[in-house]
């Protein structure tokens, strides 16, 4: 009987670790096997948030087919207590193990609420925008200008939330105190600024910054940028430049950035001026007499008169021989290589073309004959806008 007993036992033993291998290989394979979402989710993450939670609100969601299972693989992988609070898109058919490691691996949030900073020449604007995991792209929610609206409720909201990513967008050709100023509007960063870095030595870039960062770290970030770029573009520069240091190549850069906003024509603007230094033609260039009037403290909503045209200053190329003494903005990395290697041409004359371009010349006859047919379009152009009203 007892021999009964045994076997009996043995056999329920045997079936028993059979079934608990079946059952463990099954979890194996639901926890690592494409999951049931259909489309792509924002998960978000509490800060104090756990494992079980996660599990049941992507349960919830259509994520995964047994919250029991993501929780056991990520004890069994060590992973639970390396949750992350924060914002995570989770494809479409994640399995449970890459969800797991989403929700791990540290880092910044991959989706959710990012508000743009963007610093521009004419103004500055603070747009919040939203991703959509169906199509992971990003939908402005709201955009404000700092100081001159009113601060949208969505601007206020994301403004609480911990996982809120933001990003400072330098627009080529702002000045320092420019920057400053917008970066003083800016309630996400902390830290009073006491000096306007020297101009044109921030580099204009999309900068990742978190809330609480202090203004002044941010500043030294730019600085070392732009010093990086500029050291770069130095050492490939073209031979026989009529630029002696690179903090010339950085002023003539900066009026390359002022004079275009096209990017196929930085080479030959930046030849043009490089030409009349080598010739010993001023540069006569209007960016810069502006910048004598502003200071680089805003912008100069009018026409230049003719007495600011005549008037001797450090800035008015019209007047003085060579490059002033400073740049007149900051300008961007292809403006930095467009001025230390310009396009190879003999135009020594530029003006604008009606199209947002300009008409090249090299003889003085060529240009005043470009003139005339700009004045043409500028008459055409007022007449249309008389019209019009």
């Amino acid at each position: 009987m007892w021999r009964n007993i045994a076997s009996n036992a043995l056999t329920f033993f045997v079936v028993a670790l059979m079934a608990i291998g079946g059952i463990i290989a099954w979890g194996k394979s639901q926890y690592s096997t494409q999951g049931p979402l259909e489309q792509a989710i924002c998960l978000r993450v509490e800060s104090g948030s756990n494992m079980r939670r996660v599990a049941d609100d992507l349960a919830a969601q259509g994520a995964i087919s047994n919250p029991s299972i993501l929780r056991i693989g990520a004890d069994y992988s060590d992973k639970s207590p390396q949750l992350k609070a924060g914002s995570f898109l989770v494809p479409e058919g994640a399995s449970m193990s890459e969800i797991v490691d989403i929700v791990t691996r540290g880092g910044a949030s991959t989706c959710g609420t990012e508000v743009v900073y963007r610093i521009g020449v004419r103004q500055a604007e603070m747009r919040v925008r939203e991703l959509d995991p169906a199509t992971n792209r990003f939908e402005d929610v709201a955009e404000f200008v700092p100081g001159e609206a009113e601060v949208p409720a969505e601007y206020a909201k994301v403004r609480s939330e911990s996982d809120t990513r933001y990003r400072i967008a330098l627009a080529e050709g702002v000045t320092s105190w420019q920057i400053v100023e917008a970066l003083k509007a800016a309630d996400f960063l902390e830290g009073d600024v006491a000096d306007v870095p020297a101009e044109g030595s921030l580099a204009p870039e999309s900068y990742e910054v978190v809330a609480g960062d202090d203004r002044n770290a941010l500043l030294d970030r730019m600085e070392q940028e732009q010093a990086a770029r500029l050291a770069a573009a130095w050492a490939n520069r073209a031979e026989g430049l009529p630029i002696e240091s690179p903090e010339e190549a950085l002023v003539l850069a900066s009026i390359v950035e002022k004079e275009t906003g096209v990017p196929e024509e930085r080479g030959q603007v930046a030849s043009v001026f490089v030409n009349r230094l080598k010739q010993g033609m001023r540069l006569q260039t209007d960016p810069t007499v502006i910048y004598g009037v502003t200071g680089g403290k805003g912008v100069l909503e009018r026409g230049l008169r003719q007495s600011e045209l005549r008037k001797e200053t450090p800035y008015n190329t019209y007047v003085i021989d060579g490059l002033p003494p400073t740049p007149i903005a900051n300008p961007g990395q292809a403006s930095i290589e467009a001025a230390l290697n310009p396009d190879q041409t003999d135009f020594l004359f530029f003006v604008a073309d009606g199209s947002g371009g300009h008409a090249f010349a090299t003889t003085l006859d060529e240009h005043n004959a470009n003139v005339v047919k700009w004045r043409e379009i500028e008459a055409q152009q007022a007449k249309d806008a008389a019209d019009g009203n």
